[in-house]
């Protein structure tokens, strides 16, 4: 296995002296003659060190320096490089979680790196700085023997990088390694006095980001007390979402294949054994790899009773397609038809590659700015806005995003999203549905949005939205959020809804169902 190959299985590598026997090579010349005990580099000899990088801990770093160098996205990087290098499921799933977990970690473990190491983070190569990272997280956060993690991150050090730096990156390792985690972080915050500055630290989450949920759990009607818990949630591996597009996709074989039912969405799985791709119906689109919570606010906006026409659908914003293709199945079985719209050409490339398992009469795909759909004649039955957001309710999916995401992202983003709610409001005819929807919890993005949109359009009624939620849902979720108008009163009848990661188990998918009752 990946995780106690090389010389670190054993511990010592064939033929080393034990003790303070002399160390010699091969032509008998004896080693470190300097003194009475022998410089340790590495756990192996360098005769005997491996100078090949282990093929799982090899894709996991090939994830890091993409994330790091290209600014791509991990999850989009990651399968390709474990099919690249052929890794078998034990080795996949070693490799996700390296990879993964180094990136989640990455604010606590370069806190430790700092103390470890004689120089400024920013100072050192890059490349360097990521397989210090990889080790760093075997050494603390996985079920690895220290030998192996210390020899197996040299010798991919030694491979990938060269021989120069790999005596830096076993001795930084030896000193990471002589504390356990826990001693790590009570260390870094013992002299910390902020309590956000010390969860921070704790939870590896940039400060900005632990106080924007602890609001959203204020706003969405939660408490404080829940904090540690969501982002522990953030920080844990999450299971593989399956989704069987409705009267196309099969889930029983991918049940044979050890995937268990979904206990929240109708027509839904959770998977842990290995890359998704290689089950049935994913390859040919059918069944496809998507979070419970993207099903069920799609499902909550298609399956809500609508009085009257109910034939044009549109998903405004449907880049890289998972919500469309569900709307555009469950559009197929009705006999409307679903326009999804993306302004970027090669994300409305993967939108007509998400459709294809659809039947092309249910869609259609138009590229451009959905902004333009605004006052658009003979308007749209249901339309869903899956706005561009900050995806704050997706970090356990998208570990990288933590560290690239600043709050002066945030009003760019809110104004973003007013304008294509009103193109959205200005799209929908009279008695039609409007689902806004955020991979984010932030205030400003959710509640803050939802309150200017019903003071600017009089003529737009906010539903109970965790009321459609839990009639789409399995069973009821407890998701809804009652709505204050501006004088502090409650609205009757309307909510919103806001899952999240610690309590459902999905991402925190923030949904508010609108209709429009006047012209």
């Amino acid at each position: 296995m990946s995780n106690e190959s090389g010389n670190g299985r054993n511990g010592r590598a064939a033929g080393r002296p034990r003790g303070n026997e002399p160390r010699r090579n091969d032509q008998g010349r004896q080693r470190n003659r300097g003194g009475s005990t022998p410089r340790r580099y590495s756990e192996a000899a360098p005769s005997s060190r491996k100078r090949a990088a282990d093929p799982a801990r090899l894709a996991a770093f090939e994830v890091l320096r993409a994330v790091s160098a290209d600014d791509a996205y991990a999850n989009l990087v990651l399968p390709a490089r474990i099919r690249a290098h052929r890794l078998d499921t034990r080795d996949a799933g070693f490799a996700t979680e390296l990879a993964y977990g180094a990136l989640r970690g990455q604010g606590l473990y370069d806190a430790v790196l700092a103390r470890c190491v004689d120089r400024d983070l920013a100072r050192l190569d890059a490349a360097v700085l990521d397989v210090l990272r990889l080790g760093t997280h075997q050494l603390l956060a996985m079920r690895v023997p220290n030998h192996a993690a210390l020899d197996e991150t040299v010798a991919l050090t030694r491979a990938e990088i060269g021989a120069g730096p790999s005596g830096l990156v076993n001795a930084v390792l030896r000193k990471v390694s002589a504390r356990s985690l826990d001693e790590w972080t009570d260390e870094l915050t013992a002299g910390v006095a902020d309590e956000t500055a010390r969860t921070s630290l704790r939870h590896s989450h940039p400060e900005w980001i632990v106080r924007a949920l602890r609001q959203a759990l204020v706003a969405h009607g939660r408490g404080t007390d829940e904090l540690e818990l969501l982002l522990d949630a953030d920080n844990a591996a999450p299971i593989v979402n399956l989704v069987a597009l409705p009267g196309l996709g099969d889930l029983a074989p991918v049940v044979e294949r050890g995937a268990g039912p979904g206990s929240l969405v109708a027509g839904s799985a959770l998977y842990d054994g290995g890359d998704p791709a290689r089950l049935p119906g994913v390859a040919e689109g059918t069944v496809r790899v998507q979070d419970a919570g993207s099903q069920l606010v799609a499902r909550a906006l298609a399956e809500h009773p609508l009085e009257g026409r109910d034939e044009r659908w549109l998903d405004l914003c449907a880049g890289p397609g998972g919500k469309a293709a569900l709307l555009a199945a469950l559009a197929a079985q009705r006999g409307a038809r679903l326009t999804a719209n993306e302004i970027a050409p090669h994300r409305a490339q993967l939108v007509r590659n998400a459709l294809a398992a659809v039947p092309d009469t249910a869609w259609e795909v138009e590229v451009g700015d959905g902004r333009r759909f605004a006052g658009i004649e003979d308007g749209y039955d249901r339309i869903m806005l899956d706005a561009p957001c900050s995806g704050l309710g997706a970090l356990r999916r998208r570990p990288e995003s933590r560290w690239r995401k600043q709050p002066s992202d945030i009003p760019d983003l809110t104004a973003l999203q007013q304008e294509l709610v009103d193109a959205a409001v200005a799209a929908l005819r009279p008695g039609g549905l409007l689902a806004y929807v955020t991979c984010s919890p932030h205030p400003a993005e959710t509640t803050a949005v939802v309150l200017d949109t019903l003071s600017r359009h009089r003529g737009l009624r906010l539903l109970d939205s965790g009321a459609a939620l839990d009639a789409a849902a399995l069973h009821p979720v407890d998701a809804a959020t009652p709505v204050l108008g501006r004088r502090g009163e409650v609205l009757a009848g309307a909510t919103t809804a806001q899952l999240w990661p610690h309590r459902h188990a999905t991402d925190a998918m923030f949904l508010a169902l609108f209709q429009r009752v006047e012209g």
